[in-house]
Parts: structure tokens; C-alpha cells; sequence
């Protein structure tokens, strides 16, 4: 769901990656960059992700939703979820995204499964909250401001992207259809294990989450080149 403006820019074939004037590759320096950010912002996103949404029963659309989802009704943890469910989701939709983006994608969930994992270990590092809208409001800072980052260097954070986009392919739905869809069937499971308050505070991180992510597209547009996926 919040990365919906995200799939909208790439099926344009319009989606930001980082490269050099004239479309050159990129340097070794360049490359290290790139992942540095994006393991920044995979901390910034596992950290928002863990003491914000899972400690205070907040959830998300999208595959964020559906790690959560696995977590609470069987125990799986996100930090092992995540790479298996990111990996067949991205496998499925290689050849819209492309070779880079699919493994700097690769590489983002597996970043974030390992900072998550290492979060969990460490348990709450925060003093309670108990205050559910100042929870989902600072829940969907962290997680937008992550994923934000992350969208930045030109590579995704969670998978359901592709699934989003291999769905509009070969269906008459629109990518912001799919994602409404995909986002609905999330948030309706998770009434299995939140209240419905809880989904109301979960609908209001997921959409502050989605603005400041809008936010870092737009600077990405007017900061990175364009060229075609």
C-alpha cells in the first residue's frame, strides 16, 4: 500500500535509479553508497516496525501487514518470513523490474530480516506508550521515513510490489486497484487478532507512512535522473 506511487512510476517506466550523467554504471563508490542507504533505511524501517507496530498491535497492508499477520496467528517469525516471502514475490515479477532492481530488492529484505531479528533479540528499547494514536502516528514516521529511503536508491522493500504489478498485467485492475484489494484482505485478516480500534489506529500509520513516502518520490523525481526501468 504505501508503495503504490512507487509501482505507478516504474509501470510508466519511469522509476528513479541511481546512475551516472549519461547513463553510465555506476562506480565502486557509487555502489557502496547506494547500499549503505539502503541498509540505513532498513534499520530506520525494522526499528519503526518492531517497537512501534508489533509491541502495540498495529498492522500494516501489503506484505509489512502479512509478516505481522504470520507472526501473531502461528508464530513465524517477520526476520524469517521476510526473506522467503520477499524472495518468491520479487522471483515472480523478475522481468517487469529487471536484474538490479530485483537484487538490490533482494538485498534490502534480507537487510531488513537481519536488523529486525536483532531488534527482537534486544526487545523493547523505548518506555511504553500507552497511547495508541501517538504510537501509530510515530510507527508511521519510522516505517515511511525507512521504506523512504530505501525507495531513494531505486530498489523496493517489500515484495508485494511485484505481485501488485504481475496482477495488473494480466487482469483488467488498475496497480491502485490491486493494492486496495491486497491492502483490504490484510487488514480484514488481522481482525483474527486485533481489535477493531486497533485496525482504525493501523489505517492511520499506514496512510502517514504512504505521505512521507509520496514525499521521498517526489524529491527522488526532481533530485535523481530518469530513465527507463
Amino acid at each position: 500500500q504505501k508503495l503504490k506511487r512507487e509501482v505507478n512510476t516504474i509501470n510508466n517506466n519511469q522509476f528513479p535509479r541511481w546512475k551516472e550523467k549519461g547513463g553510465k554504471k555506476m562506480s565502486s563508490r557509487q555502489i557502496i553508497e547506494k547500499i549503505g542507504f539502503i541498509l540505513f533505511g532498513t534499520i530506520i524501517l525494522s526499528f519503526g516496525f518492531y517497537n512501534f507496530y508489533f509491541l502495540n498491535h498495529i498492522t500494516e497492508g501489503g506484505a509489512l501487514g502479512f509478516l505481522l499477520l504470520l507472526k501473531n496467528l502461528f508464530g513465524i517469525h517477520p526476520s524469517m518470513a521476510s526473506i522467503i516471502i520477499d524472495f518468491s514475490l520479487l522471483l515472480i515479477g523478475y522481468k517487469i523490474f529487471g536484474k538490479e532492481f530485483f537484487l538490490y530488492s533482494l538485498f534490502a529484505s534480507f537487510a531488513f530480516s537481519v536488523t529486525y531479528g536483532i531488534f527482537e533479540n534486544i526487545g523493547p528499547i523505548l518506555p511504553s506508550i500507552n497511547n495508541s494514536l501517538i504510537n501509530a502516528i510515530l510507527g508511521g514516521i519510522f516505517v515511511g521515513v525507512g521504506c523512504g529511503i530505501i525507495v531513494n536508491t531505486g530498489c523496493s522493500s517489500g515484495g508485494d510490489d511485484a505481485l501488485a504489478l504481475v496482477i495488473a498485467k494480466t487482469t483488467s485492475l488498475s496497480v491502485t486497484k490491486v493494492y486496495i484489494l491486497m491492502d483490504g484482505v490484510i487488514l480484514l485478516l488481522s481482525l483474527s487478532y486485533l481489535s477493531a480500534d486497533a485496525i482504525f489506529y493501523s489505517m492511520i500509520a499506514s496512510t502517514l507512512s504512504g505521505k512521507i513516502i509520496d514525499l521521498f518520490l517526489a524529491h527522488t523525481k526532481g533530485s535523481l535522473r530518469l530513465i527507463t526501468a
